[in-house]
């Protein structure tokens, strides 16, 4: 049914979905954006599934945009891109109101949309070891699409020590910057994400996922108005000279304008 994520589902209602782009590291291309936001439907309607598992395939957990996609962009008019830009604030939007319990299991590294993946789960174990990074900046470009579930996981304080410098930082410091729950040593990673699932299965359903609305309601207001304005931030950002540089110079493996030697 799908090319580019695995679901599978255990006897007791956990379904496990997988971003399945090993080769890629699980970067995010458009049709992955659509299977992801398809997948949170059919995860959300299915009232045998009570705990939903989010992972990724091979090293990576997710390594942000597909390259080729982010390529395509750079030939595209503002309102295309801006709804290319859609794709991605909607997948997160399904995702972050899922109904059912979001467990993140980070067995690899996260960087860019993959930190915004993360924060849409409501709790995220990651291993010891991995890289995390918020690297549009290096680009030219911004974390614009991503930016209200970081700042909602994260609080705008601890958010602007890693959100516009795209420096990589590990295990621990996400876990300080309140972006994983606890960082465990790999083999010890499907205990530590089965603890969080088990005390979901004794609780009811129902009341579940409107305790998970009540937390959205009563936190960081993240509706369309918010979600359009970051998609517009993202598209104005594509139009400047900066991202045309940032983009290019990724490509030709050489160092931007801007970098200095």
């Amino acid at each position: 049914m799908y090319e580019t994520i695995t679901i599978e589902k255990d006897a007791r209602g956990v379904a496990t979905l997988t971003l399945a782009r090993p080769e890629k590291h699980n970067a995010m291309s458009a049709l992955m954006l659509e299977e992801l936001t398809a997948a949170a439907a059919q995860l959300g309607g299915d009232v045998a599934v009570r705990v939903v598992v989010l992972t990724g395939a091979g090293k990576s957990f997710c390594a942000g945009g597909d390259l080729g996609w982010m390529r395509a962009q750079m030939e595209m008019d503002r309102e295309t891109r801006a709804r290319e830009a859609g794709k991605l604030a909607s997948m997160l939007g399904a995702l972050n109101s899922l109904p059912k319990p979001l467990i993140g299991r980070l067995q690899g590294n996260a960087f860019g949309g993959g930190v915004g993946m993360a924060s849409v789960c409501d709790v995220a174990i990651g291993v010891d070891g991995l890289k995390m990074g918020l690297t549009e900046t290096r680009l030219g470009l911004i974390p614009a699409t991503i930016g209200p579930y970081v700042l909602a996981r994260m609080g705008e304080g601890r958010a602007r020590r890693v959100f516009m410098s795209a420096r990589l930082f590990g295990a621990d410091e996400a876990v300080d910057l309140g972006l994983l729950a606890r960082a465990v040593p790999e083999a010890d990673l499907d205990a530590a994400v089965e603890r969080e699932v088990v005390p979901y299965l004794s609780c009811a359903p129902g009341a579940v996922a409107a305790a998970k609305q009540l937390a959205r309601d009563l936190g960081p207001r993240i509706d369309a108005q918010v979600i359009a304005h970051s998609v517009a931030a993202l598209a104005a950002r594509w139009d400047d000279p900066e991202a045309e540089e940032g983009i290019a110079a990724f490509f030709d493996k050489r160092s931007p304008a801007w970098q200095a030697d």
